[in-house]
């Protein structure tokens, strides 16, 4: 009797379910506020009340609770939302593979980059963008702590990235070499030093990244294996304030090499011959094994890997 009423009701549930449903679920789950979802999705909040209710009904389990007056997801809810994303992936791998049927030289590409790293992707892009004039490419730049988010959400069709998560399930391909090194204003008197301590870096004035930053990261680490405590005057979330602020002489940053060339050949900055620098990084691609790699996506990267092998250090 228990196995008929089941079955009843999975037959029900699937013919209950629609995409608008769970679309909705998910922008109330992700904001947390049906007020906000509502206008995301350009409908009104009774409405969307109305779809979750149907769709409580449908499952016969509570999806949200509020909790000192903030919606959480309940365990249902927590399945459902990975139910979800699960679909529309599976959704979005389709479209992306139709659109390559269509035309192997149309589509668009989504990557996400630390932020150092678009000093160089920028100027890869501009042969392949003559290459495939209808390929769009869409690149978001950002620090480690949010690709390390997006790369869960599997939002990207890839992401280039100093410190990949080290899983299984990820496949890690080596792109550039990222030397970090020590920059100060022409004029400082260490420009002049033929080696300094960590120690005597560590009684300067230091401007840094903002917490989430491989640079920082970076530089953390190195202070920490020292057993030195770190500086830091100023905190900047953009490596072209930091060298201004360098510039201006706040004091001394480590930034990524590939970033200085224009402050370099302008007398600007000089780099300091610090003893632990070059910090040698390397930033690399990664993405899900299990991912499928549309055509227009496997050329690009295959692109980028052969260039970056050519860019290594080439304009230092």
């Amino acid at each position: 009797m228990n196995s008929y009423l089941d079955l009843i009701h999975r037959d029900s549930l699937l013919n209950s379910l629609s995409l608008e449903h769970l679309r909705i679920f998910e922008a109330i789950a992700r904001h947390k506020s049906f007020t906000r979802a509502a206008e995301e999705l350009f409908t009104t909040q009774p409405s969307v009340s109305r779809h979750i209710k149907q769709l409580t009904e449908t499952i016969g389990l509570p999806l949200f609770k509020y909790v000192d007056n903030c919606i959480q997801l309940t365990p249902t809810g927590e399945e459902l939302l990975v139910i979800y994303q699960e679909i529309f992936q599976y959704l979005e791998n389709f479209d992306t593979k139709l659109v390559d049927l269509k035309d192997s030289n149309q589509g668009c590409l989504k990557v996400s980059a630390v932020t150092t790293s678009k000093y160089v992707i920028t100027n890869l892009l501009q042969p392949f963008c003559k290459l495939y004039p209808d390929i769009r490419i869409a690149l978001e730049f950002t620090n480690h702590e949010v690709i390390l988010t997006r790369i869960q959400e599997n939002a990207d069709d890839f992401y280039i990235l100093g410190y990949p998560p080290k899983k299984e399930d990820i496949e890690i391909k080596p792109f550039l070499d990222n030397p970090l090194v020590v920059v100060a204003p022409s004029n400082h008197p260490f420009v002049k030093q033929s080696s300094i301590s960590l120690e005597r870096l560590a009684k300067e004035q230091l401007i840094m990244r903002e917490r989430g930053s491989e640079t920082r990261m970076a530089v953390e680490m190195l202070f920490a294996e020292r057993g030195i405590r770190m500086p830091v005057k100023l905190e900047v979330s953009s490596n072209n304030a930091t060298k201004q602020a360098v510039i201006e002489g706040l004091g001394l940053a480590v930034l990524s090499i590939h970033t200085l060339y224009p402050e370099l050949q302008r007398n600007q900055l000089s780099i300091l011959n610090v003893k632990g620098f070059p910090i040698l990084q390397q930033w690399q691609i990664a993405y899900p094994k299990k991912k499928w790699l549309s055509p227009i996506v496997s050329t690009f990267l295959e692109y980028l890997l052969t260039e970056g092998v050519r860019t290594k250090s080439e304009n230092f």
